[in-house]
């Protein structure tokens, strides 16, 4: 038979969503140790080597009349772009199927940042935000007025920042501070509001421009609207945003910010490879640490189960005002941007060196119940609408820092820690009405569960006080359920 290609071998489905791609490649006949991948320059390699096995003697056995089955190397390379970090791939093995999730990098300026010499020592602007003291390289030299807001004007506005001596430098400023800080598209989009607010001394049309303008060369879809004397910044995002009003540009929704009008004048121009809002924080925000005052928690089933738990202020504060919504028409999609939030270092610091010795030496199963357990009544329950006037989900810092969370922000947290402290792969399970979670267990384990790709998922609801692994709180359909495997 003639000889396989490694496309022939390794077909590949490439599945784009908001935040990244996924990646499905065959490699039937292969087992997991016989793959490995390899990041370098932008390209990742994924290789696989089988061998068939052999023993002494068994080429007096018989000889080969047909053999169809590949044994050797094979390899295909993908290019994913240089920003992408080794550690933001994720990958799993699944009956001989390799599926990789590889994320979208953050918007890039719009041409290459090269700031210019300038003719004297700039002055440096300082501000903050969440609690975390910044400052970028700016003056009065670039500051500008706004006589009104027609499309002369800002047009006028918009060239003199563009040709501002400085203009490069700040916005080069603006980007290290992304960096550096490793901001998420919101707070990104939020450090630029309040350096320009800053700049100008308050709101006023002027900030909205210049931070209009910052956004947009950062590389995001962003259009300039009007009503009557106000200007007004709208960022465009894959996400339905829930309580938000939102104008459809283009196929695009774009919601306009600090704006409640549901009429407005939008100017549609349109800037080239500009990309869309991500709502996802796949990394942990570098702000200044504030730590809270410590929280104990302890589980009543597992007295030892317990830790003096604190999280970062900051941290909550910067999830305030996080707008929240979902992809696809896929409501669990809003519950997995909260799931696959990382927990802060200062909540990991002081809550799993205390759960970890718990678990210490005992089977999956057992330590999965511990913490089931713990997550099920180590927290006071209660409705949002009661404590916040309405629907909010929360992220699991947040859930450790309030008195008060309801089913979705239990399944998030409990998530949470069983992926950081066990491994496991985890299934939001959304019923009408209800939030719980599943389980996937290394070994076989009895009670309800939920079926996803060939692989039995086992209930756990950190919601139904009390219950064990694999109960199903009384008039929840699985067979109904929506599910969302997390990262």
């Amino acid at each position: 038979p003639a000889p396989k290609s490694s496309s022939t071998l390794m077909r590949t489905d490439i599945k784009e969503h908001d935040d990244g791609f996924e990646m499905t490649i065959d490699l039937h006949g292969f087992k997991k140790e016989d793959v490995q991948a390899e990041l370098k320059d932008g390209y990742l390699t994924v290789n696989a080597e089988t061998k068939t096995e052999t023993s002494e003697g068994d080429e007096k056995k018989g000889t080969w009349v047909r053999k169809e089955r590949f044994e050797g190397k094979c390899s295909r390379t993908f290019y994913v772009g240089e920003d992408v970090k080794e550690e933001d791939i994720k990958a799993r093995f699944e009956n001989g199927t390799l599926v990789i999730d590889v994320p979208k990098p953050q918007p890039q300026p719009v041409a290459p940042v090269q700031p210019k010499p300038a003719p004297a020592p700039v002055a440096t602007m300082q501000f903050s935000i969440y609690g975390t003291d910044m400052a970028v390289r700016c003056d009065a030299s670039m500051q500008f007025r706004l006589h009104s807001c027609s499309e002369s004007d800002i047009s006028r506005a918009w060239t003199e920042i563009s040709n501002s001596p400085l203009a490069e430098t700040l916005l080069a400023d603006c980007l290290s501070l992304r960096s550096e800080h490793r901001l998420c598209d919101w707070a990104y989009l939020m450090t630029l509001k309040q350096l320009s607010e800053r700049f100008f001394n308050g709101k006023c049309n002027e900030a909205v421009l210049l931070t209009a303008w910052l956004y947009c060369q950062s590389g995001y879809a962003m259009r300039l609207g009007t009503f009557g004397n106000r200007l007004y910044l709208l960022y465009a995002s894959d996400y339905v945003i829930l309580n938000a009003i939102y104008f459809t540009i283009d196929g695009l929704k774009y919601y306009p910010l600090d704006c409640n009008c549901d009429r407005l004048f939008i100017c549609n121009a349109a800037f080239p490879q500009e990309k869309t809002m991500s709502l996802a924080i796949r990394q942990n925000q570098a702000l200044s640490p504030s730590s809270s005052s410590p929280r104990q928690l302890s589980s009543k089933r597992y007295p030892d189960m317990k830790a003096a738990v604190a999280t970062d202020k900051n941290l909550i504060s910067a999830f305030n005002n996080y707008p929240t919504g979902f992809l696809s028409g896929d409501v669990c999609t809003r519950w997995a941007v909260y799931a696959n939030t990382p927990l802060s270092p200062t909540a990991v610091n002081s809550l799993y060196p205390s759960l970890r010795k718990s678990i210490a030496g005992l089977s999956t199963l057992d330590a999965v119940q511990r913490i089931l357990n713990f997550v099920q009544t180590a927290f006071v329950y209660e409705y949002d609408d009661k404590v916040w006037g309405g629907d909010r989900a929360f992220f699991a810092d947040e859930s450790l820092y309030y008195p008060y969370c309801d089913c979705e922000d239990r399944s998030i947290l409990f998530s949470r820690i069983v992926r950081d402290l066990l491994g496991l792969k985890v299934l939001l399970v959304y019923y009408p009405g209800h939030l719980a979670t599943a389980v996937n267990f290394p070994s076989q384990v009895a009670g309800d569960y939920i079926s996803l790709r060939g692989e039995k998922y086992v209930i756990c609801d950190p919601t139904y006080i009390g219950a064990s692994v694999g109960a199903t709180m009384p008039d929840m359909d699985n067979a109904a359920a929506k599910v969302i495997l997390l990262e």
